[in-house]
């Protein structure tokens, strides 16, 4: 076994693998590399440091104890705690966990119920690791962060306060994955400081990946016990939470006030000469259960069937229990559900439905009037981007829309002052129809809407700027059994990102040459460097000047022959859009989308086209196999986009025109 005294130290900043957004392509955190760090120990017979999340002070936060304490903490290994450790044993459980001095409940909740589903577990907690094999004192964990899986790297050094743990400590005690992935998560938010107190939708998130919706259980939804059936039947993370100002303090009847609880299962059950709807929650304290009607010894089991009672009731001290719905709503104030995405909204007597997601990374600019401070909201609304999304399946009893917005942290920071963000949603330029706005990191919410087209707008109350994950999704019925929007089941993928390491804005003044205005020129070299940045989508050709002036021609508002910088801020999220769906349909890499697979991607992004039309386009825009590559799917999807809604908005101005829309669409597209 290697020496605790030995040491191996690193270097820092990020560095991005591929696309972004699935655990094939991860964003290494810091820019360390597990594999390459631990190969380098080993060679060396040295164990692993990091100086990026140093054994001192700086990790632990200035504010979580007080000084005298604080130069008290101790750094201990586990190869120095127990004779013979292990990262996991007898598998992973809820019941592994035990919070510490760190008041986390809100992560520890979140990652009990990640217990529960292997699928996402096995995301974040990496196989290959451990103290028998190849230990350099090296691990490595898994989280979602604002669009993108990280891998964050740490060395196994845990706080101890007087000889106990200030982190979670294991229930068995030679057992440290909970230890361990508290610590990476510690680090990636930037201190164990940082996890104290915090809100159990955002480690949800960030253990899955998936869009997390809240419940008030004051106000709860009308179908609230359909939800939960919905939610455990489709293996969803589940937690909860109880208001009160003064935190931590254990009520008679059990209950903890200001405290964050797992949902770790909800069932209804034969009672009597009826049913009884009941929920089983687990205090992530490890002990300290609810008291009343169904808890572990109440004598409502006593009116069970036994072969139920034996294998739903546990009478153990292990912090779960069991309570009526009733009773839930009662005691507590919050319910939190998450999914890859929101399956929890599929109850009732549908059809089999599945869940589409569209994904926009942009950032929200401020708009100035007049004089340094005079910030003007309209102004703001009218510059910023609006997101289209198409309703197509309405049940005026189900719920069929999702949207979800996410405000990153600047310079990912994770304890700077969050903004009050939300969104608007219109339907086809009339009015808002609806809007929420909350002071939060994640703002969701759920709509029924009737079949149409919407636009949602991402906004803030306040004169700052803040970049935003944007999530729609969208519910989708299948009539024939089989998915029609097929999703992963395990992770959902994320929207490219064009260059976000600079804005469109950005992006617009370096070809600009300083001007108000681009040419298209200046356009072909802009689309050629930084849309076909990848080998991959360079295969299909470059954008060439005639293909630039036609794009100009179809984006330029003012006829002036360039585009201004709001023009070119709307092309940029068409070529966004695009790129999206032709990295989706493209599954074999190849750079090309043939017949079959563009008109998948016409219908992805919401267009339709008859077979003759269909023919035409690959006539035209592809090569002499009738393959289109990345360049010209682009220009194609600009034409055909614009075309279909201007021939919609001539057709509504009156039953002048004879053609048909195909006829018109295919004539135009030709041409």
């Amino acid at each position: 076994m290697l020496s605790p005294n030995s040491s191996r130290r690193l270097g820092q900043d990020w560095k991005t693998t591929g696309t972004a957004g699935s655990l094939q392509s991860l964003k290494k955190f810091n820019n360390q590399d597990f594999s390459r760090l631990r190969a380098s120990c080993l060679s060396q017979g040295l164990l692993f440091e990091d100086d990026t999340f140093p054994a001192n002070v700086s990790s632990i936060g200035p504010n979580l104890l007080s000084e005298d304490k604080l130069w008290l903490i101790q750094w201990k290994r586990p190869t120095e705690l127990q004779r013979n450790p292990h990262l996991i044993m007898d598998g992973v459980s809820r019941f592994d966990i035990m919070q510490g001095e760190i008041g986390d409940c809100w992560m520890l909740a979140a990652l009990g119920s990640l217990t529960l589903q292997k699928r996402f577990l096995e995301n974040v907690l990496p196989k290959d690791q451990g103290f028998q094999n190849d230990y350099a004192g090296i691990f490595h964990f898994r989280f979602w962060h604002f669009g993108d899986w990280v891998d964050v790297v740490i060395d196994d050094r845990l706080p101890l306060l007087n000889g106990r743990y200030l982190s979670v400590h294991p229930r068995t005690s030679n057992e440290f994955w909970p230890s361990l992935l508290e610590k990476a998560y510690a680090k990636l938010r930037g201190s164990y400081q940082n996890l104290h107190g915090g809100y159990i939708s955002d480690a949800l998130v960030d253990f899955t990946g998936g869009v997390q919706l809240q419940f008030s259980l004051k106000n709860p939804p009308p179908d609230l016990e359909e939800i939960l059936k919905a939610a455990d039947r489709s293996q969803c993370l589940m937690g909860c939470s109880t208001s009160g100002q003064l935190r931590n303090i254990e009520l008679r009847n059990g209950i903890v006030q200001g405290h964050a609880y797992t949902i770790t299962g909800a069932t209804k059950i034969r009672y009597k000469n009826g049913w009884e709807h009941i929920v089983r929650i687990w205090n992530p304290w490890g002990h300290g259960e609810w008291k009343g009607a169904w808890s572990d010894d109440s004598p409502e089991w006593d009116h069970v069937e036994p072969k139920y009672r034996e294998a739903l009731c546990r009478d153990k001290d292990d912090g779960e229990f069991w309570m009526s719905c009733e009773n839930f709503q009662e005691h507590f104030s919050l319910l939190y559900i998450c999914n890859s995405t929101p399956t929890f909204l599929d109850f009732g007597g549908q059809n089999r439905t599945t869940w589409s997601v569209d994904r926009h990374i942009y950032q929200w600019s401020p708009v100035v009037t007049t004089g340094r401070n005079n910030y003007s909201p309209a102004g703001a609304l009218s510059r910023n981007p609006q997101y289209f999304f198409k309703v197509t399946d309405y049940d005026p009893k189900t719920y069929n829309v999702v949207i979800s917005l996410i405000q990153k942290h600047a310079d990912n920071t994770l304890d700077a002052q969050k903004l009050k963000i939300g969104f608007l949603i219109f339907r086809e330029n009339s009015k808002v129809l609806k809007q929420d706005f909350a002071l939060a990191r994640d703002v969701t919410n759920y709509f029924i809407l009737s079949p149409g087209t919407y636009a949602v707008l991402p906004a803030t109350s306040e004169d700052q700027e803040f970049e935003f994950l944007l999530r729609i999704f969208l519910k989708h019925q299948d009539y024939n059994g089989e998915p029609n929007y097929p999703l992963s089941s395990m992770l959902p993928k994320d929207e490219p990102r064009l260059n976000q390491d600079s804005s469109y804005k950005t992006i617009f003044l370096r070809y600009a040459n300083q001007g108000s205005a681009i040419d298209a020129l200046q356009l072909q070299h802009l689309l050629n460097e930084e849309v076909l940045q990848d080998e991959t989508a360079s295969l299909g050709g470059r954008f060439s000047f005639d293909s630039c002036r036609g794009i100009l021609a179809l984006m330029d508002l003012g006829s002036n022959g360039r585009l201004t910088l709001q023009e070119f801020g709307s092309l940029w999220r068409h070529i966004a859009k695009y790129l999206d769906v032709f990295k989706k349909e493209d599954r074999n890499n190849s750079g090309y989308l043939d017949v079959s697979e563009l008109k998948s991607a016409i219908q992805t992004a919401g267009l339709s086209v008859n077979e003759q039309l269909l023919r035409l386009m690959a006539l035209r825009y592809g090569d002499a196999t009738r393959r289109i590559g990345l360049s010209d799917f682009i220009c194609c999807m600009l034409r055909l986009e614009t075309m279909t809604y201007a021939f919609q908005n001539l057709a509504e101005d009156g039953p002048q025109l004879s053609m048909t829309t195909m006829e018109w669409l295919t004539l135009v597209m030709y041409s």
